[in-house]
């Protein structure tokens, strides 16, 4: 009688769970719609192989950088998130430029690999644009100096003193960052200056520091720095053909401006 009680049971409970699942499976579920991403898009319309039929030149801004950052996220395509990242600079690449790693990834799909993918691009067109200007290395005026110089330091955050170390010809041996400081100034070492000159047996220098405010005045203590450069340089037989401020927006030269 047992045996026969408990198998009526269990035939029981099977027909009410099958009964429940039966209802289950009729009732609509409620799903979003998926993130059309960018393999759905037409061949010619994807970036990497719009960029392998027609070249970089043919890309947009956006597609350059959603290259770079590859993929996006359930949310957002890759597309999306470059715009976004564009769009925290103004679409600017010299603001963009200035980005650090973190301050890219604030920006939610940005992830630590993507930020620094970004950053490596950007710091290779500096040192591209740099490696063909020192083509150059002959300097006959500020604006061959600033031309060098510029790239290296018109995106810094904080103020960066760098001096050019020339030969008898105006051919230029190195350039060398000797301090970096604050937002407002720096700590330039006179001796420094004067060492690496006398070890590079320089005959002449070029110095240059950045303003990170853009403005691109020399204040009074870049004059005096300057004036204490020059005394310390007379000493050894070194001319101080120039001392240039440089930002984003372009160079002072105080040699041009009779100010040496």
């Amino acid at each position: 009688m047992k045996l026969s009680y408990f198998n009526h049971f269990d035939f029981l409970w099977k027909d009410v769970f099958s009964g429940f699942n039966q209802m289950l499976n009729r009732m609509p579920v409620s799903r979003k719609p998926p993130i059309s991403g960018i393999k759905s898009w037409a061949i010619d319309d994807r970036p990497r192989e719009k960029l392998m039929m027609k070249g970089p030149a043919a890309l947009s801004d956006v597609e350059l950088l959603a290259i770079l950052i590859q993929h996006g996220h359930k949310e957002k395509t890759a597309i999306d998130l470059a715009k976004e990242v564009l769009e925290q600079s103004g679409r600017d690449w010299n603001q963009l430029g200035r980005r650090t790693i973190a301050e890219f990834m604030q920006i939610k799909g940005i992830g630590e690999a993507k930020a620094i993918a970004i950053a490596a691009a950007l710091e290779i067109g500096r040192r591209r644009q740099t490696a063909r200007l020192q083509q150059r290395p002959v300097i006959r005026c500020g604006q061959d100096a600033a031309d060098i110089l510029q790239p290296l330091l018109a995106d810094e955050r904080v103020e960066v003193f760098c001096v050019m170390l020339l030969n008898q010809g105006h051919r230029v041996l190195s350039h060398e960052i000797i301090s970096r400081g604050g937002i407002s100034g720096t700590v330039v070492d006179v001796r420094q200056i004067i060492k690496r000159a006398l070890e590079m047996e320089s005959s002449a220098l070029i110095l240059c520091h950045n303003h990170p405010s853009g403005q691109l005045q020399p204040s009074e203590a870049d004059r005096a720095i300057t004036r204490k450069i020059v005394s310390a340089a007379q000493l050894f037989d070194i001319r101080v053909l120039d001392h240039l401020i440089v930002s984003v927006e372009g160079y002072f030269s105080m040699a041009e401006h009779g100010l040496l």
